[in-house]
């Protein structure tokens, strides 16, 4: 099936113009649609748009510029090429064509060789952009796909082996019924694997949430010192947080489990990072700093949470934030992280992680100090 002729439409007053433009473009194989006013071609368009407009810049009512400029102003309709076509040379003319949003400028008297090379070159601009969008829905596709394919084998992996645990910790207590200690110490690890399975559960729920969540003003130093109690309840052994936060008075508008809960995942990657057979101690550093916003009117709140564990691994360094991804061994793991940065996204922040110069980690959140939650309304 041979491909459909490209559709221009040429608007132009003078008849005897759109004519000779009409003859030239049709010997190309173009299908040409004429329009002799501004108005007349702001119609056309909306009843079917076209690869490319050929534009006449002085026409009485409506000129040119301003159907130029109207085309702009629509999302449907900004994308397609617009070469202006006049009688006027002057380099203020040119200037005022392209600011009101044209791709080229031919001047008449018309070269149809001169305009049909023209036309031929931004049809292939616009073949290219429609490959490039092509290209990208498919690659988000493969994306989307790839990460449906590495979640559900992630869900997978992480709940059968703790599936595994939990029926051998039943065989266990089968085993032994009459043995109270046997069965209260065997019923207790049942009880951590269950809670790792609902744990999961839970953050993949995170995951799904994707409606921006209600926030409440409160000090950022309570937010870190309740964070703080929350960590040191999930680690066995030592782990100094040294905090440095000079701005303890500060107020920020968030959803406070969310923020805590995220922090606190940043809190325990650090502490993971020193590895199972890491002897001693395993410092941590939380500072507080402010920083302007890309937008003026407001300020960002910057966590810098530093280890001084192995550092990222070269093998996962690029996809640390994607689900399941994970250095250790163990089940449950590899959520964490993507969790928190999907919580921060979602409340307006982010997170990124980098090496640290002299070894180990740099976690950095960031997060506006004044996001107040967009009202809705039903219309």
């Amino acid at each position: 099936m041979s491909p459909t002729p490209a559709r221009i439409l040429v608007v132009d007053d003078q008849s005897v113009n759109v004519q000779l433009l009409k003859r030239a473009l049709q010997k190309e194989g173009l299908t040409v649609i004429p329009a002799s006013s501004g108005q007349e071609a702001l119609e056309l368009v909306d009843q079917a748009p076209p690869e490319l407009i050929l534009l006449d810049v002085i026409m009485p009512g409506m000129d040119g510029l301003e159907v130029c400029r109207r085309l702009q102003a629509d999302r449907r309709y900004k994308n397609i090429p617009v070469i202006f076509v006049t009688g006027r040379n002057s380099k203020e003319g040119r200037l005022a064509g392209l600011r009101a949003g044209a791709v080229d400028y031919i001047t008449k008297p018309i070269d149809l060789d001169e305009t049909l090379a023209r036309v031929r070159t931004q049809l292939r601009v616009v073949e290219l952009n429609r490959d490039m969008l092509d290209l990208q829905r498919r690659l988000e596709e493969s994306r989307h796909a790839a990460s449906i394919g590495a979640i559900t084998q992630g869900i997978a992996h992480n709940l059968n082996n703790l599936l595994g645990v939990v029926i051998g910790y039943l065989e266990l207590i089968k085993a032994k019924p009459n043995c109270p200690d046997r069965v209260l110490a065997n019923a207790e690890k049942l009880d951590h694997a269950v809670q790792r399975i609902v744990g999961i559960i839970r953050q993949l729920t995170t995951l799904a949430v994707k409606s921006r969540q209600p926030t409440t003003p409160g000090a950022l130093s309570e937010i870190i010192e309740k964070t703080l109690r929350r960590f040191a309840g999930l680690t066995s052994s030592a782990c100094p947080v040294q905090v440095e936060n000079p701005h303890g008075d500060l107020n920020i508008h968030t959803h406070v489990e969310m923020f805590e809960d995220a922090l606190c995942k940043i809190l325990v990657n650090a502490y993971e990072s020193y590895g199972d057979d890491h002897p001693g101690p395993r410092p941590i550093h939380l500072s507080v700093t402010l920083r302007k916003s890309p937008r003026a009117e407001s300020r960002m709140v910057v966590l810098k949470v530093e280890d001084r564990g192995r550092g990222l691994d070269p093998q996962i360094r690029d996809h640390i934030f994607e689900p399941f991804i994970s250095s250790k061994n163990t089940v449950g793991v590899g959520i964490g992280l993507t969790v928190a940065r999907h919580a921060l996204r979602n409340m307006g922040g982010d997170l990124t992680l980098e090496e640290r110069p002299g070894g180990g980690a740099t976690a950095t959140l960031i997060y506006p100090i004044d996001r107040r939650r967009r009202t809705i309304t039903n219309a």
